[in-house]
């Protein structure tokens, strides 16, 4: 969607308001209190009441997702999610309060990092098959304004990211010439560079029976336990080029990404950031849909 669609199909509080009361009870609305499902909206109240007779406890339209106690207008919700899909690209949170024509800097920084959430969240629902690259990304964190952003192994503020890719082998029926397709992607920052961590990120990101390509360090010892094959290469340049090269690829385009466009990245946040660009990498086909996918997402993010 475009900025001038946007505006046409959104003009005012009460379109948004519409929109997304119709994305919840696509998702279904589930009752806080006694967890039912049946649900009726009360247009005089703004709100569903629950269908149990001996319950009627009643759901506004933002309770239990990332809108929830947020005293901003839902129209500047719905800008600020236009603003982070309507580019392969980011914004930073500066220049999406300056769109928003807002004040308060600490204000937009969170709306921001809660639909980073609700990306990540949506996200969480799916996992890597069939045949799946592996290896990690070295990211600084917590550097000084000003200072070049420069990741990569032996900072001193360094994260560490186990990066997912799945890949399908393809072949040209004219040249016979073997490569590889990718889908999907994921990335989850590592508490600690043990096996123990590694394995823990990989059993709840991977379906059974996959096929896993890496490097061969001592940190993959394990995988062969719960993965149909485990192939191990030890590190190379050819290595790099073929076999894991779409992990690589996606680690240089989100290094590239984070220094044109960040100028702080805090450790704990950084999964926010990630979630962000896994989620818009894996919709990358999806053109004028993603606003449309991400207020979905919003709507069935439970807090």
């Amino acid at each position: 969607m475009t900025i001038l669609e946007f505006n046409e199909q959104f003009p005012d509080e009460q379109s948004c308001r519409k929109h997304f009361k119709e994305k919840r009870e696509k998702e279904g609305i589930s009752c806080k209190k006694c967890g039912g499902k049946v649900h009726y909206w009360l247009p005089s109240k703004d709100q569903w009441q629950c269908g149990n007779t001996n319950c009627k406890f009643r759901t506004t339209l933002r309770s239990g997702t990332v809108m929830h106690a947020s005293n901003l207008p839902l129209r500047k919700w719905y800008l600020a999610m236009i603003f982070m899909t309507f580019t392969k690209k980011s914004l930073s949170t500066n220049e999406i309060k300056r769109q928003l024509g807002h004040k308060h800097y600490n204000t937009i920084w969170t709306l921001v990092h809660k639909i980073r959430m609700a990306m990540g969240e949506r996200d969480e629902r799916y996992i890597l098959k069939d045949m799946v690259e592996l290896d990690e990304g070295y990211f600084d964190t917590s550097y000084p304004s000003g200072k070049k952003f420069k990741p990569g192994r032996g900072s001193e503020r360094q994260a560490t990211v186990a990066v997912m890719a799945e890949s399908t082998p393809v072949e040209d029926l004219e040249t016979g010439k073997k490569s590889t397709a990718c889908r999907y992607f994921k990335m989850k920052v590592l508490s600690n560079h043990s096996k123990n961590e590694i394995n823990k990120k990989l059993e709840s990101s991977l379906a059974k029976g996959v096929v896993v390509f890496s490097d061969n360090s001592t940190s993959y010892v394990d995988i062969k336990d719960f993965v149909e094959l485990h192939i191990p290469e030890n590190s190379s340049k050819e290595l790099t080029k073929t076999t894991l090269k779409w992990v690589h690829t996606a680690i240089g385009n989100a290094t590239k990404l984070f220094q044109g466009v960040y100028q702080m990245i805090k450790g704990k946040y950084l999964q926010n950031y990630l979630d962000e660009y896994c989620y818009k990498l894996n919709r990358r086909y999806f053109g004028e849909r993603l606003f449309d996918r991400l207020t979905l997402a919003v709507a069935a993010c439970r807090i």
